[in-house]
């Protein structure tokens, strides 16, 4: 649970009490306070538990009384136009908060189940009042440690299922993929396929989730053999398209679950000298600037996804101010947006 807000003047244990308890040096107990990683896990373990037997509370950074001055944005990657449009977002909504705002790209990339080295310990060194995390997959040794030290956090578009009481914002995306099963359904196709990206990902399987309802609603039997799971991955969606192509009964449409994904299904259908949407009709997910670069400009469903991102910057102002959101989850509708890449069924 993220627990934000002035702290309480209250005295608690110090730090050498803690250190007495645990069994350890100061200087090691305040590397466990400090998320460094030089510290062995029995040891870690012992101060952790201390700190919590005695609740050991680091003080926040920031005056909740105060206009807040600094927050981290942490993104997946800066390569992207997903994560521009994020960006984007958080820029405008930070500017009207009087917010400065510091991005950092892949620093909760993890290996063999450790966070990178040293990302916690920057985040603490420069007093950063908040964390806006996009994409990310955080550990529970790293939602304790923002639990711990007190820093309010809050998830765009999370990986997987936040814990109970991490606050998150994304998209509806449950009923992104029934409107684009629909739409697909309507112009009178039923041998739809669907592209999804990684199986454990939130938004994926919520996407697959509506597509199979559409079908289910409309009488059409899911076939398992035109779900195909990817990595959100244009080479990967190039791959998995090959495949539909290669079944005795192709598919006459295609819901790909993001636009990325998308192009990489062009590339695929333009080696088999097939014809969008004369020959398979396709339908994206994000509504990226690449959705309507593309030829034929791509029917796709819109997630809105600088505003997610403003959303989340501005619940975070409230946090830090010691308010608590009512919800600890919040989704923003999604839209289809008809270009030029479906049609009814052609000859296939």
């Amino acid at each position: 649970m993220v627990r934000a807000g002035s702290a309480s003047m209250t005295a608690g244990p110090t730090l050498a009490v803690v250190a007495r308890e645990a069994g350890v040096s100061v200087p090691t107990a305040s590397k466990v306070v400090n998320g460094r990683e030089d510290v062995a896990p029995e040891t870690r373990r012992r101060v952790t538990e201390a700190l919590e037997r005695l609740g050991y509370v680091r003080r926040p950074r920031f005056d909740a009384n105060k206009a807040p001055g600094l927050v981290d944005l942490v993104v997946h990657s800066l390569e992207s136009s997903w994560s521009g449009a994020v960006l984007h977002g958080v820029e405008e909504a930070a500017y009207e908060a009087g917010l400065e705002v510091v991005v950092s790209a892949g620093l909760t990339r993890t290996r063999a189940d450790r966070p990178e080295r040293g990302w916690l310990d920057k985040l603490v060194g420069r007093g950063s009042s908040g964390v806006l995390f996009n994409l990310a997959e955080l550990t529970p040794s790293q939602y304790a440690w923002l639990d711990q030290h007190r820093i309010p956090f809050v998830m765009i578009d999370p990986v997987q299922e936040p814990p109970p009481g991490v606050v998150s914002v994304g998209a509806a995306n449950w009923h992104g993929g029934v409107t684009a099963t629909e739409h697909l359904l309507s112009l009178g196709h039923e041998r739809i396929a669907v592209i999804a990206g990684h199986r454990h990902k939130m938004c994926s399987s919520a996407r697959v989730a509506g597509y199979r309802s559409a079908l289910a609603s409309a009488g059409v039997p899911v076939r398992p053999d035109y779900i195909r799971h990817g990595s959100f991955d244009q080479t990967m969606a190039r791959t998995r398209m090959r495949e539909l192509l290669d079944l005795p009964e192709p598919p006459t449409a295609v819901f790909v679950c993001s636009d990325r994904m998308a192009l990489g299904v062009y590339e695929a259908l333009a080696e088999r000298e097939l014809s969008v949407p004369d020959d398979i009709s396709v339908v994206g997910f994000d509504d990226l600037p690449e959705a309507r670069w593309v030829t034929p400009a791509l029917t796709t469903v819109r997630q809105p996804l600088s505003e997610m991102a403003a959303t989340a910057l501005r619940l975070l102002v409230r946090m830090m101010d010691g308010d608590r959101p009512e919800s600890t989850r919040t989704e923003l509708s999604t839209r289809l947006v008809e270009r030029a890449s479906t049609g009814a069924p052609g000859g296939r």
